[in-house]
């Protein structure tokens, strides 16, 4: 009989997942201490893999408060704890195959989300490209992109930084190619991965999806009042007051009344968190910073058509589709035209799919056919009325053409040239 667990042999260390339905996956690796006690609030140190790891059980997400998309995509309630800095990985064998690698940075505005939800479980993209899946977890909110006296700033872009690392180092065990490594982000996950190839990037190959390069990055001094006044309403006085308040103190500051009119009065349309340029971790100046990352990197990039009828206030309408075109499309297209420049390969698509008239092709309405989860998205108001064959024809479509990039394989369209289009 086989057996259901899968094992990885790192170096010293055995790693022990489980296998089903063709997929190893192994859940809840750390790649980080926990950043708990005098590490909350720091740059992210790294765990050595080593010894017996258990990595058959799902481990917390991030602490975080609900996705203010969650009446769009659905909603999920799981275990949260800061002791979250861990990845996931899926396979189809933990042996020497090197296949390609592709790593997922999940979006939700660098407030929410994780990397092994259910929506976006890795093994039919590991199965279908015959390739490795790493879901990230990386510090959301005040604990990972708070910007105050004594806190690096963009503490949740390290954390992505070191998963990376962990992966160069590790991969190799779990039948991946340290080499042949995607990362793949969708919405703050795909800011987050052009923030990724500004600074020090370690991949080639980058899938950006519906990322809101329109709205720029925020400066250190936008970013400092902003943090002051989260610190304010949550009742730290100073940095070593705020390591050791209640971490739900730290997520309701971010509704209090003085953070929204200190968010309010900024200027542009950012989120209460976000990348900042703070000189250091990221560049002061953005704007050459992002021309020169793209061409750094292959790119597959793209947006959807009604991006921003997902948002509170927004609608499928010419106004709401112009203005989703600006922080969505336009930057997209501009990314892919310079890297094309720089003579890297660059894809652009667009998705179109509209299953009702409320939400149409709206930001996010992708994801279910990119990780080919449309069971897990199955309650989401944003797919009610599709037929299940277009879901699954989607799904296959969409998985062919990232498996493809992921792989270095012909694309099923040109490159250049205008967006392809998902129906």
């Amino acid at each position: 009989m086989t057996s259901p667990h899968a094992i990885a042999r790192a170096g010293a260390a055995t790693v022990t997942g489980v296998r089903s339905d063709g997929v190893a996956r192994f859940s809840a690796i750390r790649y980080a201490r926990p950043p708990v006690g005098d590490l909350r609030f720091a740059a992210p140190v790294p765990l050595p893999l080593a010894g017996d790891v258990d990595a058959t059980r799902p481990g917390p997400i991030a602490p975080q408060m609900p996705s203010r998309l969650r009446e769009v995509m659905g909603d999920f309630d799981l275990p949260q704890s800061e002791d979250c800095l861990h990845l996931t990985v899926w396979t189809p064998a933990a042996d020497g195959a090197r296949r390609p690698v592709l790593v997922w940075l999940h979006g939700g505005a660098w407030q929410s989300g994780a990397g092994a939800l259910d929506w976006y479980d890795g093994a039919r993209l590991a199965r279908a490209g015959d390739m490795v899946v790493v879901g990230v977890n990386y510090r959301l909110a005040a604990l990972g992109w708070l910007c105050a006296d004594g806190i690096p700033a963009n503490l949740g872009l390290l954390d992505q930084e070191l998963a990376l690392q962990w992966v160069a180092r590790h991969i190799a065990a779990f039948g991946g190619d340290p080499d042949a490594v995607t990362v793949m982000g969708q919405s703050a996950g795909g800011t987050s991965v052009a923030a990724l190839l500004a600074r020090r990037p370690s991949f080639r190959r980058a899938i950006m999806q519906s990322a809101p390069l329109g709205r720029g990055f925020r400066s250190a001094e936008d970013a400092a009042l902003l943090g002051r006044a989260v610190l304010r309403a949550a009742g730290a006085s100073d940095l070593e007051t705020a390591r050791r308040l209640p971490v739900r103190q730290l997520l309701l500051a971010q509704q209090a009344p003085q953070v929204q009119e200190a968010l309010r009065a900024q200027p542009g349309t950012l989120s209460l968190f976000s990348p900042v340029r703070d000189g250091e971790t990221l560049p002061l100046d953005m704007a050459p910073a992002l021309k020169r990352a793209a061409g750094l990197a292959d790119v597959l990039i793209g947006y959807t058509a009604n991006e921003m009828a997902a948002f509170p206030g927004g609608a499928v309408d010419p106004d709401n589709d112009r203005l989703g075109d600006r922080v969505f499309g336009a930057m997209s297209r501009q990314w892919a035209a310079d890297a094309l420049a720089a003579g890297r390969a660059a894809w652009v698509y667009r998705v179109d799919v509209a299953p009702t008239r409320r939400f149409g092709a709206c930001h996010c309405i992708e994801l279910p056919f990119v990780f080919g989860t449309l069971q897990a998205f199955a309650a989401a108001p944003m797919l009610q009325g599709l037929p299940a064959a277009d879901g699954e024809r989607l799904a296959r479509d969409m998985q062919r053409a990232w498996t493809a990039f992921a792989r270095g394989e012909p694309m099923p369209w040109a490159s250049g040239g205008p967006a392809h289009v998902f129906r």
